[in-house]
């Protein structure tokens, strides 16, 4: 199986054989169980999904002005190219998921459990994460996380690569072993929250810049 690795962490890839995948119109299916599908270039006003599982599928170019997303089942599914500002998605576990290339401004994650999931090249400016949960290896990589916010979650063990992280806040929390090397840590809030993630040596005068900042200290 594929796998995509950032430094110590390595996620395991969706195995899709297109070969397999049926065209679909909608992501809804009457026993709410959807599976070996492809979903492309759908433009809706809203899109709301609540107990349904969704397992090894493509979704792509999907552009939403509204997304409710509630109690979602995801195993071996990517999403690319898809516009879900807006997104609320909730009480959901995903696993063997690839988001790449997609926007999620202002979405609002709560409550929901990642496993072998990675996030390319994608916008979460002004996203909330509340109470999310690692389970197993997550990803994070070239994606832009200005302004967004880390409340109650558990992030142990995930790796953030050439993210912005300009205005990103931690807001309690556990992020033991979480690998914020190669990423610029002087925008950083709530740094106190950070307690046994992974830095370069480097960092450390971006975590200080960081650390200052929170607490207002004057240089004169």
């Amino acid at each position: 199986m594929d796998t995509r690795t950032v430094r110590r962490t390595s996620v395991t890839l969706p195995d899709l054989d297109d070969a397999y995948l049926d065209e679909v119109d909608s992501l809804e299916d009457e026993h709410g169980k959807l599976r070996e599908f492809r979903y492309a270039d759908a433009r809706l006003r809203e899109l709301s999904l609540s107990e349904t599982q969704l397992m090894d599928g493509r979704v792509t170019g999907l552009t939403t002005q509204r997304a409710h997303l509630d109690e979602l089942r995801l195993h071996s599914v990517e999403f690319s190219g898809c516009d879900l500002s807006g997104l609320r998605w909730a009480d959901s576990k995903l696993s063997r998921v690839v988001f790449t290339d997609c926007r999620m401004l202002g979405a609002v994650w709560e409550e929901t459990t990642f496993d072998d999931v990675v996030f390319e090249r994608c916008k979460f400016d002004l996203a909330a994460f509340t109470r999310v949960r690692a389970t197993g290896p997550v990803i994070f990589s070239s994606c832009s996380l200005r302004e967004a916010r880390f409340s109650a979650a558990d992030l142990s063990g995930v790796a953030f690569d050439e993210c912005d992280l300009h205005l990103t806040e931690f807001d309690g929390g556990t992020y033991r072993g979480c690998d914020l090397r190669g990423n610029d840590l002087s925008g950083l809030r709530g740094v106190s929250a950070l307690k046994k993630v992974i830095v370069d040596r480097p960092q450390l005068q971006g975590l200080a810049e960081a650390f200052a900042a929170e607490l207002e200290i004057t240089f004169e």
